[in-house]
């Protein structure tokens, strides 16, 4: 089976989700501002680390360095997975299983798409025209209901990935 072939069952509940998590929200806005009117510590300014001092520029890189290893590490023995011999009849349950669960999170994110744009226009009805709130605390109150639905895609997806 070619890539393409592959990507087709993926295409639409790959594309609703890139919208859902692309569009801006009111929260990540408001996240923003605040996040730029903090005062940060210099990344050259020592801290403690274990009642040792430690520059934030070394921690960066001691840090950065880990990932970099645990990266590594993670394609080593997914290589060495990849490569283990696997019995037939395991194999054809595997992709069985693999199927099963691919064809339940489509159908759960084609569930969650019209289930957010319905929520969605019931939170602008409700907070926008009933409760006259400002635009900025509709969007809140829509992206914190985007956020629940975002969670329940990301454990399905990491289940089959």
């Amino acid at each position: 089976m070619n890539l393409l072939t592959k990507l087709r069952g993926y295409l639409v509940p790959l594309l609703a989700t890139a919208a859902i998590l692309i569009a801006p929200s009111g929260a990540a806005v408001l996240a923003r501002k605040r996040w730029r009117s903090k005062s940060r510590p210099a990344r050259s300014e020592p801290g403690d680390l274990f009642a040792a001092p430690i520059g934030g520029r070394t921690l960066l890189g001691n840090g950065l360095l880990i990932v970099a290893l645990g990266l590594l590490f993670g394609l080593v023995i997914y290589r060495q997975l990849k490569n283990v011999p696997v019995h037939r009849s395991m194999l054809e349950i595997s992709e069985l299983i693999y199927e099963t669960c691919k064809t339940y999170l489509v159908t759960q994110i084609k569930f969650l798409v019209i289930l957010e744009i319905f929520i969605g226009s019931i939170i602008v009805f409700y907070f926008g025209v009933l409760q006259h709130f400002a635009a900025i605390k509709v969007a809140i109150h829509f992206d914190v209901q985007r956020g629940r639905h975002l969670r329940k895609l990301r454990c399905g997806w990491f289940g089959i990935a």
